[in-house]
């Protein structure tokens, strides 16, 4: 609400990144509330939507921007520089995945069923995302690690260092970026304590 608030008052352009809707929470609604919200107070915006997560259609590029206008000009015209842009930078890409996802949010049972199944699948990642933390403290891991349950979607940023990282990758067999994202979805109940105690590893022996 306070960014909606200085937005407002300075006349910046929204522009909303929805990358995990459903998957962040494990409801729809709940992840669409801040993209609603600001259209209700009347903002102009636009919202990119990416299907690759909740959707599993990683290699099928699937998403959509939605435009919301005060009128029909406007829309016009974005429509028209809209069609300028596709047209020079893919022109015709595949239609599958956008089928396969219009299919399923157009058919009622199928809608439903994704929704069952994106909620397990959140579900999941914040049940690892609570277990990683609480074993980190009770194993007394140097630091803070409540951003881990703070985070959401299917990555973390851990916070380790680049050689921590190195160390996790060579050492210990358990891959991250060097940033120290970590992807949440490759924790699991049965490799959760090795990949606790190996981050426990890392920040207790290496600096």
């Amino acid at each position: 609400m306070q960014i909606a608030d200085v937005m407002k008052r300075r006349k910046l352009f929204v522009f909303f990144d929805s990358a995990y809707q459903g998957f962040a929470s494990g409801s729809l609604e709940k992840d669409a509330w801040a993209v609603r919200y600001f259209v209700s107070l009347g903002f102009e915006l636009f919202c990119a939507q990416s299907f690759s997560k909740n959707f599993g259609l990683y290699n099928e590029r699937v998403g959509n921007l939605t435009v919301v206008a005060k009128d029909n000009d406007n829309l016009t015209r974005i429509l028209s520089q809209m069609e300028k842009i596709v047209r020079t930078t893919w022109s015709n890409p595949p239609s599958q995945g956008a089928r396969l996802v219009a299919i399923t949010l157009n058919t009622p049972e199928l809608f439903e069923e994704w929704k069952d199944n994106v909620k397990t699948m959140a579900d999941r990642v914040l049940l690892m995302r609570a277990q990683l933390k609480a074993k980190l403290q009770a194993l007394g891991t140097p630091g803070t690690w409540e951003h881990i349950t703070q985070q959401i979607g299917m990555f973390s940023f851990t916070g380790l260092n680049p050689k921590q990282v190195e160390y996790l990758v060579k050492e210990k067999h358990v891959y991250l970026m060097a940033s120290g994202r970590i992807n949440m979805c490759g924790v699991t109940t049965k490799n959760i304590d090795y990949v606790a105690e190996s981050i426990h590893e890392a920040v207790t022996q290496v600096q």
